[in-house]
């Protein structure tokens, strides 16, 4: 057998030539990579995807307790390689924790990169579609829901309307039916003083049906996930027009 080493060979840009981003999941996540995907599936766009520890019950303190996590997460996103935008996928734990606190974290691993979370892009979804009165969906329990609200008006929204599925373990949140979550956000969006629909939790499947739902409200409506993939592409230059509702245009 001839054996061959040191053939020759050329690199090109990769799979990111465009934009690398990075996106750190919870660990009992089961919707994000999948929405992502979709959402991203863009040439030259690279999305790379690392894992945190979490606690399957939703509650302050298992919010909280990510926080230490969160830099050796982004450590293990391809090393030695440039992201353009790194994505922390938990919007609850986004509010307790604090977004500053988190850009924090990710910034000690990666000093250069853009950052955002849920919360960040729905704020900045919102300031780029216009709206203030914000009609929130989301799964959570009631100590978790409190938190979300406060947040949300402490950055200057209204919340006319708040609805809850009241469950707080994420595995079950991950199964809850996109006809189960169209109907909430349709009920809560057809609320007068509602300008848009947010539904948060990045477990919740909902960016299939964003158009959809729009159609019929007449208002925008946006997720964590649909509103994430969104600045994350925003933030890496990315500003294709895609077909996933309102905000995916601007």
């Amino acid at each position: 057998m001839k054996e061959q080493y040191n053939l020759a060979f050329e690199t090109d840009a990769g799979i990111a030539a465009r934009a690398a981003i990075g996106v750190i999941v919870l660990a009992s996540d089961g919707t994000l990579e999948y929405e992502f995907r979709q959402v991203c599936n863009l040439p030259g766009v690279g999305l790379f995807h690392s894992r945190i520890y979490n606690d399957n019950t939703v509650t302050p303190e298992t919010l909280k307790a990510m926080e230490a996590g969160i830099t050796r997460a982004c450590d293990v996103i391809v090393p030695g390689c440039p992201l353009d935008v790194v994505a922390y996928g938990c919007t609850s734990a986004s509010i307790v924790i604090g977004e500053k606190q988190i850009f924090e974290q990710v910034q000690k691993s990666r000093p250069e990169v853009h950052c955002t979370t849920p919360v960040t892009a729905a704020f900045a979804a919102f300031k780029a579609l216009g709206v203030r009165n914000i009609g929130i969906l989301t799964p959570y329990r009631a100590d978790v829901n409190a938190q979300v609200k406060a947040y949300f008006e402490k950055a200057g929204f209204k919340v006319p309307v708040f609805g809850s599925f009241n469950e707080k373990n994420d595995p079950t949140v991950a199964r809850i039916s996109p006809k189960s979550i169209r109907a909430a956000a349709l009920e809560i969006g057809r609320h007068p003083k509602v300008e848009a629909v947010f539904v948060s939790c990045t477990a919740l499947r909902l960016v299939n049906s964003v158009a959809d739902i729009e159609a019929e409200l007449g208002k925008p409506v946006t997720s964590s996930n649909h509103a994430l993939a969104w600045h994350c592409l925003r933030l890496a230059n990315v500003a294709d027009n895609l077909p996933y509702g309102r905000l995916f245009s601007l």
